[in-house]
């Protein structure tokens, strides 16, 4: 009886979260539509400015520096995120373990826009002596890192700890070293955790919008190099969507707008479960 209404409970609770989703997406579709067939998809999508003002929306600038702020924070967090985590599992004495963890869970907690108002005060003028005007893609991807490297270090530290213990002792007694033990066994292992975490940073990446308004510039340019300018689609969401009015085009190209993130991240989050299935399939053939 108790189990029948536990599975009950849970299948109810996923339907709901389903249909809240559904809920969402087809809103932030229905909105974004007068945009779409106003300006074009073509146009919309592939389009180099956005003013307001002149009635000209084109995105193509900020889904580049989305991709890019993305890609290049998940290029510096995920392998330090890993060896972080292969360290609190594996290799730190106890009481090591005991100061970093709490200091990692704590990161989790932080609102980003402290991690904002740190890169601006601490990293911006940093960067400012080498070149620009410190507001930079570089700015972006070194704040959104260290903002995305606490949700990969805690995830793939707990999908390390949880492969049995059988592994370990077996890959030992076949003479096998501690770290051919991590890299061989245990990580491959721990392989879906791991590429969870992976794709729950990822998400927060791209949705990060506070944090960039302050750090990156927020210009809808294309950036050139690490130091220019850039703008994310979260980050030009927040900032327009106070100025714009309730009705109309303007409203329609922010929904438009969100729907194009929508979509990012469900190809983000598709394509790490399609790479996640295919080393799965390559594990069990071998």
């Amino acid at each position: 009886m108790i189990d029948r209404s536990s599975r009950t409970l849970f299948l109810v609770c996923a339907f709901v979260s389903l249909a809240i989703l559904a809920a969402i997406a087809v809103f932030t579709l229905k909105e974004a539509l007068p945009a779409f067939r106003q300006v074009g998809l073509w146009h919309f999508l592939f389009g180099m400015k956005f003013s307001v003002n002149n009635q000209e929306y084109g995105i193509l600038p900020m889904i580049i520096g989305t991709i890019q702020v993305t890609i290049g924070a998940a290029i510096v967090a995920v392998p330090v995120g890993i060896l972080c985590a292969i360290l609190l599992a594996e290799v730190a004495p106890p009481r090591v373990r005991q100061v970093l963890r709490p200091a990692i869970e704590l990161l989790v907690g932080i609102p980003s826009v402290v991690y904002g108002m740190v890169g601006m005060v601490l990293l911006v003028p940093l960067i400012r002596h080498f070149e620009g005007s410190g507001y930079s893609l570089l700015a972006g991807i070194i704040v959104l890192s260290v903002m995305i490297l606490p949700t990969i270090v805690s995830i793939s530290e707990d999908s390390i700890r949880a492969v049995p213990k059988s592994y370990r002792e077996g890959s030992l007694a076949l003479g096998a070293t501690h770290w051919q033990t991590i890299w061989r066994v245990l990580l491959p292992a721990a392989r879906s955790g791991i590429v969870a975490s992976v794709v729950l940073a990822m998400g927060r990446a791209i949705g990060e919008a506070m944090a960039m308004i302050m750090v990156i510039g927020n210009s809808p340019v294309i950036a050139k190099s690490l130091f220019g300018q850039a703008s994310t689609l979260p980050s030009w969401i927040a900032t327009y969507a106070e100025g714009v009015s309730t009705t109309g085009i303007d409203r329609s190209a922010l929904f438009a707008m969100s729907v194009v993130l929508f979509v990012l991240i469900i190809i983000v989050d598709g394509t790490a479960l399609l790479i996640l299935r295919r080393g799965n399939r390559a594990q069990s053939v071998s």
